[in-house]
Order: C-alpha cells, then structure tokens, then sequence
C-alpha cells in the first residue's frame, strides 16, 4: 500500500495506493466535513487546486444525511462526485469536541445530537459500520481525544493512562469488526497520550503489533504549546513502522506542516485554510495578509504574486478587499480557493524539495517567512 521513494534526514517522500487512485506524500487533506468544502467550492473545483484526498466526517455525516443514505447512493465519492480518494475521520474528535453532550463508556460514547439532541450511540463497531457505507478508502479507528485542561497532573495522568488503553481495546474492536464487514478499506491506528511521552510510546508500540497500514497521532493541536507538539512528535515517529505512512491530525499552519514532515510526518489536515479564508485571512508566498485591510483598496496586484491559483489568475487584491466590506459572499469562495491550493502547492514543493535533496533549504527560506503577518 505504501510506498518510500526517498528520504532526507527524517522528510519522507513516497506515495500510499487507493483503490480511487495514487497519493503522493507528504500531502494535505482538504477539509469536506458534512462532504462539503466550507466556502462554496465543489470538489471537482478541487482537482484544479490539486487536491489529492478529501476528508469527511463519520459523526456528521451520520447525524445528516445519514450513511445509510449516502451509501444507498453510492457512497461519498458519487454522492460529492468526487472521484479522487476520500478518507473519513472516525468520530472520535468529538468525543473531545462535544464534552457537553457525551458520556464515554467502554461499549463506546454516548451523545446528544448538536443538531436536534437525539441520543445518539457511536462504539468501534458502530464507527466502523458507518465509514463502510460511507465508502472512504482510508478509515479511521475510534479513538478518544482526550481533553485534560482542567485536571490536576496526577488526575490528569491516570485519565490519559485509562483512556489510551480503552482507545487500545476500541481498536481492536475495529480491527475485528472491518474483518466481519470484509471491507478492503484502509484503516488507520490512533496514538494517544496528551502531552506524556512516555505513555504515548507505550501506546504507538502495542498498537503498531496490530499491524495495520498505517498510523496516525492525534490529540495534538488542541491547545498544548507549540513545542510539547513538537516534542511530542519527536518521540513518537521512531516508534512508528517505517513502511507504513504517519499522519498528523489536525495540523496546521504551513510552518508547522514543514516542521512536521522534517520530523517524519507524511500527512495532514485541517480546517485552517478555509476557517481563516472566510475571515479573510489569507497565506502565501512572503507571510500571511488579511484580505480586507485599507492598504488593499487600490491595489491591482493579485492576492499572491507567485501564485496561480483560479483567484490571483483573475481578481485583484482591490476587488477581494471590496468583496469583504461589501459581505459578498463570493469574497470567502475566493481566498478559500487561494488557500486550499496555497496548501496543496506547498506539500507539492515540499516533495519536490526531498526529491531534488534541498529540503533543508526549503525549510530555512520559508518555515518562519510563512508564518509572519505582513
């Protein structure tokens, strides 16, 4: 399934088979959560912004339409006419995100639907049976995101510990239930373990025994410091399988995108590109710009000069900033447009650049230069 084509130190380069086609990593996956880009850009757009995956969500997706539903239509590359790969997250974020609204059991979680609060039951095997309706070629293991903030350490520490052995249990249960199933779909283990290096080695070495193609860490981006991310990532990524590709959830800015692939990550998400774009918060080449600020007004210039997305080939910065006072609509569609290919293009040099033997110089010009506010 996976592929290694190159190294340069810890930066990876290689490529992971679906059966919806090849996916050449490091990459980054365009947010699609109830199977749409937030923003109004469809996903044959996508293509033209060179994205290789979308991802889905297995909770909202099964709160409406219902996977039932999609699946009846052919699943979600049919239902989004979408005909590159899909991969789904499990729910288990929600486990975290819905702290209100849920009680966690070791049969699974229960929840009060964020739409209408139907109860509403997700277990290993209920995740597994949605994301197989759903038809995504990568599906993830139900999990716990463990949310710690407002525990004491030692409360703290044996929360985390318990919860990454259920997590451990739960995907197991995964594991057992896709067989049932007979689905030939990817499945992804989980690590977990806060900001504890040692319980998150722990738990990436007993579920690495499962065998399965491929890894993921979450539970980071979720309020811990920079640098325990960092730290944490460090300790992790030598305990990961080295034919098997690692994906970072929920990350990030395009710096910390670069740091993570120099320490070994091949796969990303996150919600950023759009989230910001819709306030007018817009990446590129020399730092990040706000779309409507005053300077703009009379600015024919394209939002990125180095850029050849849809949006900086076709509208100045001048029309965008009057987009944004006017509350047009249209104003979120094109910098999100701008975004989502400034992130595809930004992993597609990234493999360029471990290709060619000059990431380490990729990363010096433009992992700080990226992140500044200009």
């Amino acid at each position: 399934m996976f592929t290694l084509i190159k190294n340069y130190n810890q930066a990876r380069r290689g490529w992971i088979n679906t059966p919806h086609g090849v996916i050449q990593t490091p990459f980054f996956m365009n947010v699609a959560t109830a199977a749409a880009i937030k923003g109004g850009v469809t996903a044959p757009e996508l293509s033209a912004l060179k994205c290789q995956v979308v991802l889905c969500n297995t909770y909202h997706l099964h709160i409406r339409p219902g996977d039932e539903i999609i699946g009846g239509l052919g699943g979600l590359h049919k239902f989004m006419n979408w005909e590159k790969p899909v991969l789904t997250d499990s729910g288990g974020f929600q486990v975290f995100s819905l702290a209100k609204l849920r009680r966690i059991k070791e049969e699974g979680v229960y929840f009060s639907s964020h739409v209408d609060g139907k109860k509403i039951f997700m277990g290993p095997e209920e995740s597994m049976q949605i994301q197989y309706n759903l038809g995504a070629d990568i599906i993830m293991a139900f999990d716990e995101c463990i949310g710690i903030k407002d525990l004491d350490e030692a409360t703290a520490r044996d929360y985390v510990e318990k919860s990454v052995d259920r997590t451990t249990r739960w995907l197991v249960r995964c594991q057992e239930e896709l067989k049932r199933l007979d689905s030939q779909q990817l499945l992804f283990g989980i690590n977990q373990g806060g900001v504890y290096e040692d319980i998150r080695i722990r738990h990436m070495n007993e579920i690495k025994e499962l065998d399965l193609p491929g890894y993921a860490i979450g539970g980071l981006a979720v309020g811990e410091r920079k640098e325990d991310m960092f730290r944490v990532i460090e300790a992790v990524v030598p305990h990961m399988p080295v034919d098997k590709p690692r994906y970072l959830m929920g990350v990030g800015t395009p710096s910390d995108i670069i740091e993570a692939v120099a320490r070994g990550i091949d796969m990303f998400d996150c919600v950023m590109p759009t989230r910001n774009a819709r306030h007018g918060t817009v990446f590129t080449s020399e730092g990040i710009i706000h779309a409507g600020n005053k300077r703009f007004t009379g600015d024919d210039k394209p939002l990125d000069e180095n850029c050849d997305c849809p949006t900086c080939k076709q509208f100045s910065r001048a029309y965008i900033r009057h987009l944004f006072k006017a509350r047009e609509w249209l104003a979120g569609r094109l910098t999100s447009i701008h975004n989502l290919y400034f992130y595809n293009n930004l992993t597609e040099q990234i493999r360029a650049a471990i290709e060619a033997g000059t990431f380490e110089e990729f990363r010096r010009e433009n992992s700080e230069k990226l992140s500044l506010l200009i």
